[in-house]
């Protein structure tokens, strides 16, 4: 039985999901005899691990009425990041992974992507809109530094000037500047900044391997001084958590150049709310039946509701007190509550080695 470190990660679990037979139980016996029988034995800290996604094909159509977006791209699978929370883990599952460490170990990188990307806005059949980078997992999580995958997707949004709109909890984004300057200067570009709390402490153990919240708002900055529209998104919102946080998650992303904010209610689909309960295990064993309760509370006496709307929403008194605190705080802090629409005027259509077609 492997013995698995947590530090750096937000699960070590390997739990049984929707599409296996067998599952990897912790036996805390067996981990008492091992210790036992062999006192310096060090524990396993699992290195990430990628591998390559041929996928043939890169954005995905959103149906659900409750997302403002209906294009997605995700040059990744799986994220190093570890949210404890991630309503993305289950994804994994589909690829005979499970829910817990291996979405944040096994990565798959979709090199293709830049080119596909150039196929598709190249298509005289794309009728050229937003197009959301990422819907799922974070396009500038720790292994972008070095595979610049979503770097080479901006530089295909840049040269078709086909309108994009990020979404990250990783001040890597600055890195990218340059790109997404030169396209809101056609307004096309727009970036959001996730951040769920003040707290780097907690911040740290929630979400290992993001960008601690100073370096978010740091990135906030940057890009606002860049000419570039920023918000914020306070998602998600944790009954007994981080909800208390609001106020001054809004207030200091204002500070630092957002103009506009939105926050969801957490979700825990399937694996998901088995790997978050372990974590408050882990982390806040004293809190733990406090929070899990208060999310039942919000989510009907589940611990999810995947119905459309009220799944980022909740339901109930106390998620209406929630929104209520979201809604006033944005207007306190002159937070506009959407984003600005972006603008498809400018796109123009290429097609590899050729000048610009009309």
């Amino acid at each position: 039985m492997q013995k698995y470190e947590a530090k750096g990660r937000g699960s070590v679990l390997e739990p049984a999901h929707r599409f296996s037979n067998y599952s990897v139980v912790d036996d805390p016996g067996v981990r008492e005899e091992l210790a036992r029988v062999d006192p310096d034995l060090e524990a396993i800290r699992p290195a990430t691990k990628v591998e390559i996604d041929d996928s043939r094909s890169i954005l995905t159509e959103n149906r659900s009425p409750d997302i403002g977006f209906r294009y997605s791209l995700n040059p990744y699978r799986g994220c190093e990041h570890g949210c404890a929370y991630c309503y993305a883990r289950p994804y994994h599952e589909y690829l005979g992974y499970n829910a817990g460490i291996d979405f944040e170990t096994r990565i798959l990188a979709k090199e293709l992507a830049p080119d596909l990307l150039e196929q598709k806005l190249a298509s005289p059949s794309w009728q050229p809109e937003p197009i959301a980078c990422s819907g799922i997992t974070d396009c500038y999580q720790p292994l972008e530094r070095n595979l610049r995958i979503t770097r080479e997707c901006l530089v295909r949004f840049r040269d078709f000037r086909n309108p994009v709109g990020v979404i990250t909890k990783n001040a890597l984004v600055t890195r990218d500047l340059d790109l997404l300057s030169e396209l809101s200067s056609h307004e096309a570009a727009l970036v959001v900044i996730s951040l769920t709390s003040l707290d780097a402490d907690l911040a740290g153990r929630l979400e290992p391997r993001a960008s601690r919240p100073q370096a978010r708002l740091d990135a906030m900055k940057a890009l606002s001084e860049a000419g570039i529209p920023v918000g914020v998104s306070v998602a998600p919102l944790i009954p007994g958590l981080n909800d208390h946080e609001i106020p001054a998650l809004l207030e200091a992303s204002a500070d630092h150049g957002a103009s506009f904010a939105s926050g969801t209610l957490v979700r825990l689909p399937y694996a998901v709310k088995d790997v978050f309960a372990d974590w408050l295990e882990r982390f806040l064993p004293d809190r733990k039946e406090l929070i899990l309760n208060r999310i039942r509370e919000i989510r009907g006496g589940e611990l999810n509701d995947s119905d459309f709307h009220t799944r980022m929403t909740g339901k109930g008194p106390l998620a209406s007190q929630i929104r209520q605190l979201l809604r006033l705080s944005k207007r306190r802090f002159g937070l506009e509550e959407r984003a600005p629409i972006l603008s498809s005027s400018s796109f123009r259509r290429r097609l590899p080695g050729q000048l610009e077609l009309f």
